[in-house]
């Protein structure tokens, strides 16, 4: 699709420059809870990882893990995801969240940062089939514990980029100007609380939303796999 080839494109043009959104002084206090929470959280799971980017939020994933498929549609930020320390034992690979290859199985925990808001609304419940196919399901294991994690920014006026465009569909659109002067249109939602909840109606219990002052968490135990 247009709006995906678009955003490929976009990562691929600030792979470089993308970490520096980790260094800006007002999200440190949120970022250093969200590492805690996400480190605990992957203890001892197979963890399979969309969208992992530049590999930020893996490498507090990893350590934890019993073992982690971190997968970006970039080559440019698998590149630096792979030359970060301490993550040799992650599995990197190329590929679409939005068909996710037959080999990827079973997991028994999901993670994204920074995806979520980038998926179309009308793609919201095929993303969610897909990846809940790939987790296991039936374990033998007594209260078995299968954990999807998504975490994303808040808009903040005055540190959000203004959002430009609203479509028929309700998704919203930004343009972001990079170092090399290049302008990317890019879709990037603000979803609520009350929208995440309903996103897992039916297919996902013990729901959590944590909101921090800059960015929001979302996590939950899925319970099936949706129907579209």
């Amino acid at each position: 699709m247009k709006d995906e080839e678009s955003l490929r494109k976009y990562y691929a043009s600030r792979a470089k420059e993308y970490d520096n959104l980790y260094a800006i002084p007002e999200y440190q206090a949120d970022f250093r809870l969200m590492e805690s929470c996400v480190s605990e959280l992957f203890s001892g799971k197979r963890v399979l990882e969309i969208a992992c980017g530049t590999g930020y939020w893996t490498q507090f994933i990893a350590p934890q893990a019993s073992n982690v498929v971190a997968i970006d549609m970039a080559q440019e930020t698998l590149d630096i995801a792979k030359s970060r320390k301490g993550l040799e034992s992650v599995n990197f690979r190329i590929a679409d969240a939005y068909a996710l290859p037959d080999d990827l199985r079973f997991f028994d925990a999901a993670f994204a940062g920074h995806w979520l808001s980038h998926v179309p609304r009308k793609r919201l419940r095929p993303f969610l089939t897909g990846l809940h196919a790939k987790l296991e399901s039936g374990s033998p294991v007594l209260f078995a514990y299968n954990p999807v994690c998504f975490l994303d920014n808040v808009y903040s006026e005055g540190h959000s980029t203004p959002i430009a465009e609203t479509d028929d569909e309700g998704n919203t659109y930004q343009f972001r100007t990079l170092r090399d002067g290049t302008t990317h249109r890019v879709l990037k939602n603000f979803p609520s609380e009350s929208e995440l909840t309903a996103m897992i109606e039916g297919i996902g219990k013990n729901a959590h939303y944590r909101a921090f002052k800059y960015y929001w968490m979302f996590w939950y135990e899925a319970t099936q796999k949706p129907e579209i």
